[in-house]
């Protein structure tokens, strides 16, 4: 925790290390996090973009994180990426890809494997904001039961029991077996 308290303080002075420090370390986490929920790598790249601008204009305007700057961090990545949902929902669009040739063997298990991940991505909008959050944070960011615990003001038996309930729901929105 020392590192973020000293990263909090660099950064409440505007410190070019301290921000490089936190762009270095909290950049990958945001966009992982950002790319698993939202399944779109150039917008997981702008809402990590996003997050850290937001960071340092609140931080200049004399507000900002004052003890978890990963619990800040996380929290406006998850309202960033709700915003995104509303927007897309409002006005949704079909993306088109470029007709090119690939060095894949088999399209057919392209298309599979393309409409496998639009089932999961439609299965995941079923699950509650709150499952889609831990999901997010444990699979997609990476972090671990005690971290997402702490951003997430859970105990880590809480959030083994919300990732449980949350894998299940999953599991039934696919069709597939639930031991």
């Amino acid at each position: 925790m020392t590192d973020e308290r000293s990263d909090l303080e660099g950064l409440r002075a505007l410190e070019s290390q301290a921000i490089t420090a936190i762009h270095n370390r909290y950049f990958p986490k945001l966009y992982r996090y950002a790319a698993y929920r939202i399944s779109d790598h150039l917008e997981a790249e702008d809402v990590a973009s996003k997050t850290l601008m937001l960071l340092l204009e609140t931080v200049a305007s004399g507000k900002g994180p004052r003890s978890s700057l990963r619990g800040w961090l996380m929290g406006t990545a998850s309202n960033l990426i709700n915003d995104y949902f509303r927007r897309v929902y409002r006005h949704p669009t079909e993306s088109l890809k470029e007709n090119s040739i690939s060095g894949e063997p088999d399209p057919a298990s392209n298309v599979e494997k393309t409409d496998r991940r639009r089932e999961v991505r439609a299965a995941l909008r079923q699950l509650t904001q709150e499952q889609q959050h831990v999901l997010s944070l444990r699979f997609g960011a990476g972090y671990s039961l005690n971290k997402t615990a702490g951003i997430m003001n859970k105990r880590p038996n809480a959030i083994k029991a919300l990732q449980f309930r949350a894998l299940a729901a999953l599991r039934r929105q696919l069709g597939e077996d639930v031991p």
